[in-house]
């Protein structure tokens, strides 16, 4: 008896609101729907409920139109066997991969680009109304944004700048699929595939730039040691005894290493009296 009451109750309120926009067929049609109801009734009754879960809503069209211009449930919902049809819709957040994309980029440069989309339906009723397939649409629309946002990029953009590319593709998908009741969440670059001869061409010239930086670092090396040598001798030239404790000292480290040849150096001096002599 609660039921009935609150189904007849839920038609009422329906009726007096669609009443004059139904027409006269219509309303024939919704008044022999219920009074098919009534009369089969209590077997019609399981046909009238439906129940929709918490992450559902459900869209009812009564005579093609949408009852009350907003959806229903959770819960518990009744329907007109004859006339009304409905259609659910899931408020879950839904992820699907965009297929690898062949982009040219800004610099000319050939890419494969792949990624990833997450969004939910935040409108039902502009989702069923306004677009024949939202799901299908949204897939579409990521892999035709994700080839114009690449476009306009270059190579090191791409490469370096993959969050800000991220949020411009959910900018302008959040927009573009705003009428039809779709909010995009989310929108991850996955990987970015380059062709081997460019990817050869980078590691050659990332190894000559290292090349180049250890030659420079080993030239100032070189230029900070000579600084250093000429600083030294200029000091051990003031005092002689300083260069034969210099000398000591390196045949005492030559010792501790229990080396059997021990080198002794001659100063070039001695030397070129033994030339001039000759």
């Amino acid at each position: 008896t609660l039921l009935l009451s609150g189904f007849i109750t839920h038609n009422r309120l329906v009726w007096n609101e669609y009443s004059a926009g139904l027409g006269c067929c219509g309303w024939l049609l919704v008044l022999f729907s219920l009074l098919i109801t009534l009369l089969t009734f209590p077997v019609s009754i399981f046909m009238c409920i439906k129940i929709v879960q918490e992450y559902e809503r459900a869209v009812i069209f009564r005579l093609g139109r949408i009852i009350d211009k907003k959806a229903k449930g959770p819960g518990i919902f009744f329907v007109l066997p004859c006339t009304d049809s409905f259609v659910k819709v899931d408020l879950r957040t839904v992820s699907f991969n965009i297929p690898p994309q062949e982009i040219l980029t800004k610099d000319s440069v050939t890419v494969s680009v792949d990624g990833v989309v997450y969004f939910r339906v935040e409108c039902p009723v502009s989702s069923v109304a306004n677009v024949s397939n939202a799901d299908s649409s949204t897939r579409l629309l990521a892999q035709t944004t994700l080839r114009n946002v690449l476009g306009t990029k270059n190579l090191a953009e791409l490469l370096s700048d993959r969050e800000g590319i991220s949020h411009s593709m959910q900018a302008t998908l959040d927009d573009a699929t705003n009428h039809w009741g779709i909010k995009v969440e989310r929108v991850e670059i996955k990987d970015v595939k380059l062709p081997q001869q460019l990817q050869r061409a980078m590691a050659a010239e990332a190894e000559a730039s290292r090349e180049a930086r250890a030659k420079v670092i080993a030239a100032e090396g070189e230029m900070n040691a000579s600084r250093a040598l000429k600083e030294a001798s200029l000091i051990i030239s003031e005092s002689p005894a300083a260069l034969q404790l210099r000398y000591l000292q390196t045949l005492s480290h030559i010792a501790a290493e229990n080396n059997s040849t021990v080198i002794f150096p001659l100063p070039i001096e001695l030397l070129q009296q033994f030339l001039q002599r000759k």
